[in-house]
């Protein structure tokens, strides 16, 4: 894919990320947290239109298991490709650019965590060399930020699958 450009998202390009993906909230409070260094939000662009994004959480994970188990592994989180763009190699070429990034930090690892229905998400993330890791499911926290800008939150039962980027 030729025009596609991955970046970590700059302030100015919020609003279109936002519109893009239906989830201004979300952005919002990505970009704070990268303002703050406790992640990296990357979007994705086709010929300047937003097709996709992942964020790097860099900060302690949220989930008790996976800070006991993998503590100070970064997380790959709310990987998307906006529909209309699906099942072109986007989400791929997402996941690859965030472990260049993690590689480039010098980490080693990375773990994600799918929610268990997503057969299709953890299929691809298999396909890039994900593993699952030894310890069951986990219950993760899952944010949807409403078009009246409330914060709802959840727990979603998940698999959490690592790779080593060595």
């Amino acid at each position: 894919m030729v025009d596609l450009e991955i970046h970590p998202v700059r302030p100015d390009e919020a609003p279109a990320l936002g519109a893009a993906g239906g989830q201004a909230g979300y952005v919002r409070d990505r970009l704070a947290r990268q303002s703050e260094g406790r992640g990296l939000l990357l979007a994705a662009w086709l010929g300047g239109e937003a097709v996709g994004s992942v964020y790097l959480w860099l900060e302690a994970a949220e989930e008790p298991e996976i800070r006991e188990h993998l503590p100070e592994t970064p997380l790959l989180t709310h990987i998307e490709v906006f529909a209309g763009h699906r099942n072109q190699g986007i989400g791929t070429q997402l996941v690859e650019t965030a472990e260049q990034l993690l590689r480039a930090r010098g980490h080693k690892a990375v773990v994600l965590a799918v929610e268990q229905s997503n057969d299709g998400a953890e299929r691809l993330y298999k396909r890039l060399g994900y593993q699952d890791w030894d310890f069951g499911p986990v219950r993760c926290v899952q944010r949807e930020w409403l078009p009246d800008g409330t914060l709802e939150e959840t727990r979603e039962e998940c698999t959490v699958l690592v790779k080593l980027l060595g």
